[in-house]
């Protein structure tokens, strides 16, 4: 069988894909989430014009020329408003939000008078309009201000607070199950015995999806069994699982019994093996609603390609609109060899340097199993089949790993 290029076969998972059903949920439970309308605003903000500082609001007319003296008539405070208009030669006392009571059109700061006898002096002329917030200079009723798969940030909520939204309607958070396979696991923690190795995959790939704004449900570890692996595949079904990971089996050999187990079970099979490195022995197919990506056991294979696979499903099915991982250029920290026919993910170290040119430095051993340089890599150096062999200070494109 021919192994399928990454763009094809990241085409191949999310083919199909649409966003869950939308769920109502109030503010304090928002963050993160990625909302499934639009969100235009209820109100105004602010709804009338309101001093921007403490001071006093004049007719700029009689305030125009320093030395001129006002009577104070009034004052204004955030929520309690001047019930009367200024007339000609009257000053209200203001404060920061007040609202700007009607024939004022100018403030003038606390600082550029002198107040004595029930009145201020002028020294510093008036301006029409200064130190004012019109109505309606944040946003105005009908403003759509937060769109429909904006995933959303900490200062969105207040953004939507502020609009009049005590709840918003947002998509539900796909949930991601994960199982691992392999009588070789041990859990942490666990004295491995010969030929067994301690189980690592499972906590940067929930981290992962979660981060992402996915559920997890942890399957465990299933023995090498046709048995034990699809009975943690109807476990994943009967938790209602969107996407189903399988870690390990995935592999050509007598043991791997994970491509068996899920077509027993009526998984069909988009494809088996990418044309990648890390990560060719990658699966992916469908059970019925549910996704299943079938990833290597090496660790490093299966977190390269749980972030170029899974993690833009994640946001497919979260409704997000930013879906694909962002490119950027960087040049390279030292020389790389030339490229066979999959295309390459070479972990690397990030840099700026002083003249600000960010530098991507490749680490020295490229083998899938090792977790140290994994840990170490801030960065994914991407390298086309075929790419001729390149340069230090040579420009490469890269997709920088979540911190």
């Amino acid at each position: 069988m021919a192994l399928m290029p990454v763009t094809e076969a990241l085409a191949a998972v999310l083919a199909g894909a649409e966003p869950l059903l939308e769920e109502m949920v109030a503010l304090d439970a928002a963050h993160h989430r990625v909302l499934a309308r639009d969100v235009a605003a209820l109100r105004t903000q602010p709804p009338q014009a309101m001093s921007a500082m403490d001071g006093y609001a004049v007719r700029s007319a009689d305030a125009s020329a320093v030395a001129a003296r006002l009577k104070v008539t009034g004052e204004v405070a955030a929520g309690r408003p001047f019930e009367r208009t200024v007339g000609k030669g009257e000053a209200v006392r203001i404060f920061t939000g007040g609202v700007i009571p009607d024939g004022a059109d100018a403030v003038v700061i606390q600082e550029d008078t002198v107040a004595e006898d029930g009145g201020i002096t002028i020294t510093e002329a008036a301006v029409a309009g200064r130190h004012i917030r019109p109505a309606g200079i944040d946003f105005k009723k009908g403003d759509v201000l937060l769109a429909k798969g904006t995933r959303l940030a900490d200062r969105d909520l207040s953004l939507a607070a502020g609009m009049n939204y005590p709840t918003l309607a947002v998509r539900r958070r796909p949930k991601v199950a994960l199982l691992a396979t392999g009588d070789e696991l041990v859990m942490p923690g666990q004295t491995p015995g010969p030929g067994q190795i301690v189980y690592s995959n499972g906590y940067a790939l929930r981290a992962l999806a979660r981060a992402e704004g996915a559920e997890t449900v942890d399957l465990g570890i299933a023995a090498d069994t046709v048995e034990a692996t699809t009975q943690g595949i109807r476990r994943a079904r009967e938790a209602g699982a969107d996407i189903l990971i399988t870690t390990g089996g995935a592999s050509v050999g007598d043991h791997d019994l994970v491509k068996r187990s899920l077509e027993a079970e009526g998984v069909t099979m988009a494809f088996w093996r990418i044309a990648m490195r890390p990560g060719k022995p990658m699966m992916h197919g469908r059970l019925g609603a549910m996704r299943v990506i079938g990833l290597p056991g090496n660790p490093v294979s299966s977190y390269v390609c749980a972030f170029l696979f899974l993690v833009p499903l994640i946001r497919t099915l979260s409704g997000r609109a930013d879906i694909h991982h962002a490119r950027e250029t960087a040049l390279l920290g030292r020389d790389v060899v030339a490229n066979d026919q999959r295309e390459d993910y070479l972990r690397a170290r990030l840099e700026v340097r002083d003249d600000g040119k960010l530098i991507a430095t490749p680490v020295n051993h490229q083998d899938s199993s090792l977790l140290a340089n994994l840990a170490a890599a801030r960065a994914l150096v991407i390298r086309p089949p075929f790419a001729p062999a390149a340069k230090a200070g040579s420009a490469c494109d890269i997709l920088r790993l979540p911190d």
